[in-house]
């Protein structure tokens, strides 16, 4: 009798007589991209290993990018932050090092994230709210003081004027001696997930585009360490999209930033080892890890196959991480710490390469000291003492595990198809159906939990009476007014016709094919502002208007 036979004679003869007896808790058991979770997988008839999974370190690096992952090395523990000003956050940086940290991850303020200045109109009331306020090289100086760039790997997480942050950052690494070859981090650059999921846009796609692709060549030749950009689905996911678009969103724009690339002129070998990603790590701990080596391999596969890359080092789809903090309640907010726990697992047992928790109290505040060290304090303990990176893939083999990978990719390859049929992903953006697709995902999710077909705990579920009594972390309203007194005081110290000189020359470079990172560390280190800088752009490129969906 064949093992397809053995299962359906099990359960025939043993499963459904006791389902029947003792029903089960759900109809059908789900995951987020609603493939179903049978009782009990068994091996598949056929299975190409080599094909398929591999071994670690090598094609298609389903089960991991390096060979031997965290039995040489953990992941980096980045912990991100960033709120007030530069001389806060860099108190906050400097304790997180203290503690076992080993990478860095800044959050900038809203009005950093879309290129205004803490003095600008439309800054007020959000400077330093949701993180650092950031206008000058001066504050970014700040935020690294006594923090030796060439000893720290630091990511941040900038979107549309990532290249203009990036200006700075070399800008203070020059001022300390730092040769850039020896600069190590990454910048999220990543627009077109702004335009599909998070809002913080400024100009319209194609000078966007033109941004990325220049950042590109000059860390090509200037900073060969750094990750010239982090495609993200993380904001997709936590705008409600399944673990499946997720993937398929995050590699449709990556396949178009690469794109873009080669028609700029840049080889995909040239620029592709420098290409990073940034995904979720979500409660369905099995399709988690699942998502992950899905992801790994079908990148190596679009690199491969797609694009013709040729070293080795481009087919590696590296990635942070960071937990979801859309799960995360403000109804009995300790619950958390055991949320972000098994996400965390989760992102290393699919091999994550860096990775930030999220503090219990993020639904409620900006995270305070107690609650980030306990974040952190969950990366090292998964690290030193679960055993869960003593292993390569410890989960690879698994039956489900391995299914799930599988389906993901399916569906996930499914949607990349029907994307290419539109014309690429930006032009799925345009028409709205990257956008449609997580609003339909979101709905749905939302409607399971509260109809309670999907518990979450203390919210829908073991709700109890509760006074939050956590402590809380505020930013102080002169906060705003002493940034507004340094830019006032920078302005009127520094060279006005140096300033006007840079401008001329920004919008000369940005009117014509001119490289513009140049230009920007020009501008950085002659105190030309962020808000400045962006404002010429404005000018020249005008801004992205959204459209309308009927």
């Amino acid at each position: 009798m064949s093992l397809e036979q053995e299962k359906e004679r099990w359960e025939k003869q043993v499963y459904d007589p006791l389902v029947k007896r003792f029903p089960e808790r759900k109809e059908t058991f789900k995951t987020s991209s609603w493939i179903e979770i049978p009782p009990v997988m068994v091996p598949p008839v056929e299975m190409d290993y080599l094909g398929e999974l591999g071994f670690p370190g090598e094609y298609p690096f389903t089960r991991g990018v390096q060979p031997s992952m965290y039995r040489g090395r953990f992941w980096t523990m980045r912990q991100y932050a960033g709120y007030a000003t530069a001389e806060a956050s860099n108190e906050r940086y400097r304790y997180l090092l203290q503690q076992g940290q080993t990478g860095l991850s800044v959050a900038f303020d809203l009005p950093t994230q879309i290129g205004y200045d803490a003095d600008d109109p439309m800054a007020l009331g959000e400077v330093g709210k949701v993180g650092v306020s950031i206008s000058s090289v001066h504050d970014m100086e700040t935020l690294f003081k006594d923090i030796p760039l060439d000893k720290v790997s630091t990511s941040m997480t900038i979107n549309a004027p990532a290249s203009i942050l990036l200006a700075f950052y070399i800008a203070v690494a020059k001022k300390q001696g730092v040769p850039l070859n020896k600069l190590r981090g990454t910048i999220q650059n990543d627009i077109l997930k702004e335009y599909v999921a998070r809002g913080t846009y400024i100009f319209p796609p194609e000078p966007s585009m033109r941004l990325i692709t220049d950042v590109f060549q000059f860390c090509k030749d200037q900073i060969p360490s750094w990750n010239t950009i982090s495609i993200s689905g993380y904001h997709i996911r936590e705008a409600g999209s399944t673990a499946a678009q997720e993937v398929a969103f995050t590699l449709a724009n990556a396949i178009a930033y690469i794109q873009a690339a080669i028609d700029a002129g840049l080889e995909v070998d040239e620029f592709a080892s420098q290409i990073s990603f940034f995904f979720n790590a979500h409660n369905h701990f099995l399709e988690e890890i699942a998502k992950f080596r899905a992801a790994r391999r079908m990148y190596a596969r679009i690199m491969k196959e797609r694009f013709g890359a040729r070293d080795d080092k481009s087919y590696r789809l590296r990635f942070h991480t960071q937990t979801a903090g859309s799960t995360l309640t403000a109804q009995q907010p300790e619950n958390n710490v055991v949320r972000v726990t098994l996400q965390a697992l989760a992102a290393v047992l699919g091999g994550t390469q860096s990775l930030h928790t999220n503090s219990m109290d993020e639904a409620l505040w900006l995270p305070t000291e107690k609650a980030v060290r306990i974040a952190l304090r969950t990366q090292q303990i998964v690290a030193y003492e679960s055993g869960a990176a003593d292993s390569v893939d410890p989960l690879g083999g698994s039956y489900l595990i391995e299914s799930l990978t599988d389906q993901i990719e399916a569906i996930a390859r499914n949607y990349i198809e029907r994307i290419d049929a539109m014309g690429g992903a930006l032009q799925a953006i345009n028409n709205g159906f990257m956008q449609s697709e997580i609003l339909e995902a979101a709905y749905q999710a939302q409607r399971a939990i509260e109809k309670g077909e999907e518990v979450v705990v203390g919210v829908n579920k073991f709700r109890i009476e509760e006074t939050i009594d956590l402590e809380s972390l505020a930013v102080d309203p002169r906060v705003e007014e002493d940034q507004k007194r340094k830019l006032a005081e920078m302005r009127a110290a520094r060279d006005p016709k140096l300033v006007s000189m840079r401008l001329s020359e920004l919008e000369n470079a940005a009117r014509n094919d001119a490289a513009l990172m140049p230009v920007f560390v020009q501008c950085a280190e002659n105190e030309v502002t962020l808000g400045e800088i962006c404002g010429v752009l404005r000018d020249v490129w005008g801004q992205y208007q959204p459209p309308t969906f009927i």
